[in-house]
């Protein structure tokens, strides 16, 4: 696991020339630290990474934000057709995401929001994703109904539940949210590169194909690009490396709650 990451800095580290030394060297015999610097050019990083950040920032609140509603109000809340949904809900996990990827379009076409970042951020305020709120549930049916009813003793209304006391309880599953999400807004490449046309307005995970795209008409520069990609993988380590503990509490009390 280590190697990739290891050759990917030893590349970044070269001259466009060393790149294609023969045998390979592990460790560049002059060190290009200047890839650093003219890789992103290359490519507006500055713009790109803002772009992605607005992006990704905006899905992950929606995101969590909605899943945890949903998951609080399959868990805590008794109304007709409570086990239904949650089916409809893990069932659509098993419909891949390019199952909805031309009607999706042509609906984002035709209300006007392609080339916007609309159809990237809007989705994940109406729901989130179906895995976020299958554990948002299974954290709520794990915590005692007692709470609830103490709180309503009193006076406090679902609302006020739920932000209050909810949400402090349950920190590790929607931090976990948060990474995963995150992550996948932040190495998504098919949904921007379908609804986005304008370079202007693209994410970096767009912008870095555009090195090896076969389309630019010339060699690419290996150097430049893992160069940059390093710094493209920065903030989702960091964040990962950060908040690893709810992480991994997140995950693993999955097989600890009980089902309901």
């Amino acid at each position: 696991m280590v190697v990739p990451l290891l050759w990917m800095i030893t590349i970044g580290l070269k001259s466009r020339t060393a790149v294609f030394d023969i045998p390979p060297k592990l460790l560049p015999h002059e060190w290009t630290w200047s890839n650093f610097i003219n890789g992103p050019k290359a490519i507006h990083f500055p713009k790109l990474l803002l772009n992605s950040f607005i992006i990704t920032g905006l899905s992950v609140i929606g995101g969590v934000l909605t899943a945890m509603m949903a998951g609080y109000a399959l868990a805590r809340l008794r109304f007709p057709g409570r086990k239904t949904w949650f089916y409809l809900f893990v069932g659509s996990m098993l419909l891949p995401g390019v199952v909805g990827l031309i009607p999706l379009f042509q609906m984002y076409k035709s209300i006007g929001w392609y080339d916007t970042w609309l159809p990237l951020i809007v989705p994940a305020f109406l729901g989130g994703n179906p895995l976020f709120i299958f554990l948002a549930r299974q954290y709520f049916l794990a915590i005692p109904y007692s709470i609830d009813e103490a709180a309503k003793i009193d006076g406090a209304g679902h609302l006020r539940i739920f932000v209050s006391v909810m949400l402090p309880l349950t920190r590790p599953a929607w931090l976990t949210m948060a990474i995963l999400a995150f992550q996948a807004s932040w190495n998504d490449y098919l949904n921007p590169l379908v609804y986005l046309y304008s370079s202007g307005k693209w994410p970096l995970s767009v912008g870095m194909a555009s090195f090896i795209s076969p389309f630019a008409g010339k060699t690419p520069d290996w150097s430049y690009y893992m160069a940059t990609n390093l710094l493209y993988m920065l903030p989702p380590l960091i964040i990962f490396f950060a908040a690893q503990r709810y992480f991994i509490q997140g995950l693993g009390a999955l097989g600890s709650t009980n089902q309901k």
